[in-house]
């Protein structure tokens, strides 16, 4: 490995070390209760090397929200390649996600930061707006295939799903942190598919299926999502 290379790895190295400590420190204690002195300390780098790479706690609190945000389209363009029915694969991403949810700090941390943006002084990024338009195409698939019910309207379908979805992680966060989400889901796929589908179909044969079925990576190199520290 060349000189060049060797430093720029190192650089990236650190660029994550500090981003994936800022989140878990964010998930754990907001923004608010968050000080650069914490997040230099568990990252284990100097302040110094912190503003090197992201210049103020806003700065990196930002790039957590955007990493949090640019997990999606990956994960949806794996799902919606998967050889399955739109329906089935729709049904597998909300799986994915909620895992995501779940075990990936980054995602996690980015979620609570939205939701504390009134103490961001940074433009965040627009949730929500994506999913529905993802979920409304999958669906648009869905009826193209006669997967689809017939008094089944894709787009409003789509809002419909996207709120019952996010509405679920917002209560799984309150009672269980989590932990029960994917029960959780199960519950609500068992209640909306039945009313989506053109046919009747064994909606929990089709859940355990997907229970059991082992998730799919977020990150490009394979490796396991950031487990959380907290």
């Amino acid at each position: 490995m060349k000189d060049g290379e060797h430093v720029q790895e190192r650089a990236e190295q650190t660029r994550r070390s500090l981003l994936e400590a800022a989140a878990s420190l964010f998930n754990e204690r907001g923004y608010a209760g968050t000080s650069i002195s914490d997040i230099t300390h568990r990252s284990g780098h100097t302040s110094g090397a912190m503003y090197f790479h992201y210049t103020s706690k806003e700065r990196l609190a930002l790039a957590v929200v955007e990493e949090h945000f640019a997990t999606w389209p990956a994960l949806i363009a794996q799902h919606t390649a998967i050889a399955a029915p739109a329906l089935e694969q729709l049904v597998r991403l909300s799986f994915a996600v909620a895992r995501a949810f779940r075990d990936d700090i980054v995602v996690r941390a980015g979620a609570r930061l939205w939701t504390e943006r009134t103490l961001i002084e940074a433009p965040l990024p627009p949730p929500f707006v994506g999913w529905i338009d993802a979920v409304g195409k999958m669906l648009e698939q869905a009826h193209s295939e006669g997967e689809l019910a017939a008094h089944v309207e894709p787009q409003a379908a789509a809002r419909t799903v996207v709120c019952a979805f996010f509405g679920l992680h917002t209560v799984s966060e309150a009672l269980d942190g989590r932990r029960l989400v994917e029960d959780h889901l199960t519950d609500l796929w068992t209640l909306l598919l039945p009313s989506l589908r053109a046919r009747p179909g064994s909606t929990a044969e089709l859940l355990a299926a997907v229970r059991s079925t082992d998730p799919v990576p977020l990150r490009a190199d394979g490796g396991a999502v950031g487990a959380e520290e907290a």
